[in-house]
């Protein structure tokens, strides 16, 4: 004899109240994980370049008051890695601390396909760096590039009136190189 079967209906409002929580808390998580991870990256200092970005805005709004009784030579330096040409428009240039500058660098993919590149800056002498500040990079992002395509990206720039008194010669030095390279197999 067969025993009348209970009536599942219960049990099927709670298994998709159920899916329903987990589906609500994955969205939560995923909407959640951005901002996790620029604090992340602001604790442990990982992503230097979005730091970079974050202070070119405040730089942008404040008042900088040019001080032409002094003049400082920003020199431009250019490394690649990879199938680029990459040179600044001009070597360097001579600025007024406060000043707005904007210059060029020249970018050529020289391979026959389309990649990504990413510059990377460095600052001569190291305390220079503190005092020199970016309103627009191409560093700031990843740059896609066409099959041989050429580009001439800018930056534009402040020095900051603070740059200590025996700091008369800055150099930029920039490496760009390709992103999204697979890696080389282990043999």
């Amino acid at each position: 004899m067969t025993q009348p079967q209970p009536k599942k209906t219960g049990i099927h409002k709670q298994m998709v109240f159920r899916l329903f929580v987990i589906v609500l808390g994955m969205f939560g998580f995923g909407y959640g994980l951005v901002p996790i991870y620029k604090a992340v990256c602001a604790v442990t200092g990982v992503n230097v370049l979005s730091r970079q970005e974050a202070q070119a805005e405040p730089m942008a709004k404040r008042n900088t008051q040019v001080d032409t009784s002094r003049t400082v030579e920003v020199v431009f330096d250019a490394n690649n890695r990879g199938t680029w040409q990459f040179k600044p428009e001009k070597r360097s240039i001579l600025v007024h601390p406060g000043e707005v500058v904007s210059v060029k660098y020249d970018i050529h993919n020289m391979a026959n396909r389309d990649v990504e590149g990413q510059a990377i800056p460095s600052y001569l002498p190291k305390k220079a760096a503190a005092h020199f500040h970016k309103l627009e990079c191409f560093c700031f992002k990843q740059q896609p590039f066409k099959a041989n395509e050429v580009k001439a990206l800018p930056v534009v720039f402040v020095v900051d009136s603070d740059l200590p008194k025996d700091v008369k010669t800055i150099t930029l030095s920039y490496t760009f190189f390709e992103v999204g390279l697979p890696s080389a197999k282990a043999d």
